[in-house]
């Protein structure tokens, strides 16, 4: 696993793809609100999405704020509690 990104606001952790680990194989994202103290882990067609718009948003010269603003249409999904982090 590898921090992928560290805002006051939001952590992301990138958990590459693992070979036989079936429920890792394609990898995922932890997706971390800091402030909300709640969390989601996305793999799958959602995490190749969002590993997509990543990229475009590495491309582009963005502000901790325009990234937060991307993590935030996350913010509905969280539902997870952090409770050791």
């Amino acid at each position: 696993m590898q921090m992928i990104y560290n805002s006051p606001n939001y952590c992301v952790v990138e958990f590459p793809p693992q070979d036989g680990h079936s429920a890792m194989r394609a990898g995922g994202y932890e997706i971390v609100d800091k402030n909300a103290r709640r969390e989601i882990f996305i793999d799958g067609v959602m995490a190749a999405r969002f590993r997509e718009d990543v990229q475009k948003l590495m491309k582009e010269d963005q502000s901790l704020d325009e990234v937060d603003e991307f993590l935030g249409q996350f913010d509905s999904l969280m539902q997870q509690p952090v409770v050791l982090h």
